[in-house]
């Protein structure tokens, strides 16, 4: 049984503009079902959303299903790790990268929030 809490949601393209209002932090892997590489990140990607609970929020982005949403943003392979601070893109990570990695850009981004 999973909830919330323990697994990253998957959204559309619809959702993703009212999404960027909402929150202030919002971390966005782009996946795909066939990608090992992905597979990889995917538990990361579980990890950063329960530590970063209340603070920021971490969505998947199936690129077979939103692949306007991919070109969008001029990715050309995945994984690939999109930050977005107040709305607009921060920072790009592509590729397998460590945990640490990842919550160090978003806690580059967090303390901003904070000032």
């Amino acid at each position: 049984m999973s909830t919330e809490t323990d697994i990253v949601t998957y959204i559309q393209e619809s959702e993703f503009d009212a999404l960027l209002i909402e929150e202030k932090v919002v971390i966005v892997d782009f996946t795909a079902t066939w990608c090992g590489p992905c597979r990889l990140i995917s538990p990361l990607m579980d990890q950063l959303a329960q530590e970063y609970k209340g603070r920021a929020k971490v969505v998947k982005v199936d690129v077979d299903k939103n692949k306007p949403m991919f070109k969008k943003f001029g990715l050309r392979s995945i994984p690939a790790v999109l930050i977005f601070f107040d709305g607009s893109l921060a920072e790009t990570i592509v590729g397998v990268s460590s945990y640490e990695q990842f919550s160090s850009a978003i806690d580059k981004h967090l303390k901003l929030v904070k000032e």
